[in-house]
């Protein structure tokens, strides 16, 4: 995502986790400073003879906010520009494992069966890092204290990783980005005891998926129905979700 600007920048991007700046060639710029949105420095970038080009690498714990990027030359300013830093995370679509395997990563039937996918964009205008995916409320094995639990513990993410087969400690979004994330905790499992199975009556609920997230600490979610069939054994009946 680029801003065409004017006077001695070019355009201003984001690329991943990093702002790129670049500027008009042939301008004596010295340095460009960051300023943060409550008037501090972020940082300052020298600028090398014939460069054309400064980045900042903003992260994803920032300060969600206007940004301004001040070109400077001795002790003058040549100019200024601004550049807003708001992710907004969105969650697509979701699913079980069971019921759309072809959605899921390449693993095997009984692998992917009590896991889910869910589908999330970034169509903010800066980095966002989720930290966390939790199924709350009437999921079978929900991640708060009547299911797995992690719900409140940071160190874990619930969010498993096909490429290192592992738990990831977070998966970051540049603006624009569109990715699929998968549990690792079986949110869908059938665990007597624990969350909700099923009985020889029809159930009917919601749930929500919740995404933690950084910068700001801040989450997302999205409530969705589900529907127990009725059955004779508490692991054996059709899990249907709203919009699956």
């Amino acid at each position: 995502m680029t801003t065409t600007t004017a006077g001695p920048f070019a355009n201003v991007g984001v690329q991943g986790t990093t702002l790129v700046v670049d500027l008009v060639s042939d301008t004596d710029i010295e340095h460009v400073n960051l300023v943060k949105p409550n008037g501090s420095l972020f940082g300052t970038r020298d600028v090398a003879q014939g460069a054309s080009r400064v980045s900042f690498d903003v992260g994803t714990t920032y300060t969600p906010g206007e940004y301004e990027l001040v070109a400077v030359t001795g002790d003058q300013t040549v100019g200024t520009t601004t550049r807003t830093l708001r992710p907004d995370l969105q969650i697509i679509e979701m699913g079980i494992g069971r019921n759309q395997p072809e959605k899921m990563w390449n693993g095997s039937k009984q692998e992917i069966a009590d896991e889910a996918y869910v589908v999330v964009r970034n169509g903010g205008s800066g980095p966002v890092s989720v930290t966390q995916l939790l199924f709350l409320g009437m999921a079978p094995y929900p991640s708060g204290e009547n299911g797995t639990g992690y719900a409140d513990d940071p160190d874990i993410s619930g969010i498993y990783d096909p490429q290192s087969d592992s738990e990831a400690s977070k998966v970051t979004f540049g603006p624009g980005e569109q990715k699929t994330l998968y549990s690792s905790r079986s949110p869908f499992a059938f665990v007597p005891g624990s969350g909700t199975t099923c009985t020889d009556s029809v159930q009917q609920g919601t749930f929500t998926v919740s995404l933690e997230t950084d910068p700001d600490a801040s989450s997302t979610s999205k409530m969705y129905d589900i529907r127990y069939s009725a059955a004779e054994k508490f692991n054996n009946c059709t899990l249907t979700i709203g919009g699956e």
